[in-house]
């Protein structure tokens, strides 16, 4: 375990307030639909659910700006929704969290991201997925390169956030990374497969194992898959550091000439793996515009991640619980 000494610890804690983050990626909407399956239908041998509740969470880049609010940071989430009802719920739910939707560009030619989830006595019965993955349009890529050029000297970090929906196209990616570099502004990635390449010279990157393995073309099944794989990557990108996280494995850090180090998950009992993430990279770019160093931020940032997977369900972690739970570690 890492050695965090009180004073240390509150001094992150302290500016962790006010950070300000922007958040570009795929904005979506998560509806739960929450019921009891009483009969079997007549059309067809299925279960009817009865409906008890509904509601709507933030998912996707969304939820990472929403985590990076519950910390005690700014966050500026930049997306597309689309010009629906999921789009009106999305805006609904931006304006009851307090965060800010300047960067929240409308098209009435894309629907916005819904994922429905059915439950019925606390099992998962059906997801159901509306989306569109082809890329937004050139004058959509604009109207987001200005608001980011706009907020740049605002801004202590850029969150790329990635879900292959088609708003962080290869320009625009470009284009940020870009953007931050003259500005100096640190850049932390979460991937997937498209455009995996395409992330060159940021501060972090950070794959999961699945999306390594995705990309490289191999089972990362020992310590020396891990070690060739975070090695490849970063030899490819040119990331400052390389984190490769494995679950129950902790994480894999890899820094430029240096030796890997890992970075162990705290043992929790497992409910809901949903979100995890989303926290993640929002704890760790939070902990790196704090001051902390790469190490520190790892730690802070899979701590939060194993609370989150306490609850069930898409849940941010909340600043005091998160610093409660480490100081409780440490002490």
């Amino acid at each position: 375990m890492l050695n965090f000494s009180l004073k240390r610890l509150k001094y992150l804690e302290k500016r962790f307030s006010h950070k300000n983050v922007i958040v570009v990626g795929d904005m979506m909407l998560d509806c739960y639909f929450r019921g009891d399956v009483k009969r079997i239908s007549p059309e067809a041998p299925v279960p009817v659910i009865e409906i008890e509740n509904e509601f709507f969470r933030f998912g996707g880049a969304a939820n990472v700006a929403l985590n990076i609010s519950k910390l005690g940071g700014n966050a500026v989430p930049v997306g597309v929704i689309g010009n629906d009802n999921d789009g009106k719920i999305f805006k609904s739910l931006i304006k009851q969290s307090g965060i800010s939707d300047e960067g929240i560009f409308s098209d009435p030619n894309r629907p916005t991201t819904n994922k429905t989830r059915v439950i019925a006595q606390g099992q998962h019965v059906v997801r159901i997925d509306k989306e569109m993955k082809i890329n937004i349009n050139s004058k959509i890529e604009a109207k987001i390169l200005r608001l980011i050029s706009s907020k740049i000297s605002w801004t202590d970090g850029i969150i790329l956030e990635d879900y292959n929906k088609g708003v962080l196209t290869s320009k625009l990616i470009k284009a940020i990374i870009k953007l931050a570099k003259q500005n100096n502004v640190m850049i932390t990635v979460d991937p997937k497969f498209n455009n995996f390449y395409e992330y060159k010279n940021v501060r972090v990157f950070k794959p999961n194992r699945k999306e390594a393995e995705d990309v490289l073309g191999i089972k990362i099944s020992s310590d020396e898959k891990i070690r060739f794989a975070g090695q490849e990557i970063q030899k490819k990108l040119g990331a400052d550091y390389v984190l490769l996280t494995l679950g129950e494995g902790g994480i894999a850090v890899f820094e430029k000439n240096k030796p890997e180090r890992r970075m162990p998950t705290k043992a929790r009992v497992v409910a809901d793996v949903s979100g995890a993430g989303d926290t993640v990279i929002s704890t760790l770019t939070l902990a790196l515009a704090a001051g902390a160093d790469i190490y520190e931020a790892c730690y802070l940032a899979n701590f939060a991640g194993g609370l989150v997977c306490e609850e069930v369900g898409i849940v941010p972690i909340e600043h005091k619980k998160l610093f409660n739970a480490v100081y409780e570690e440490v002490k």
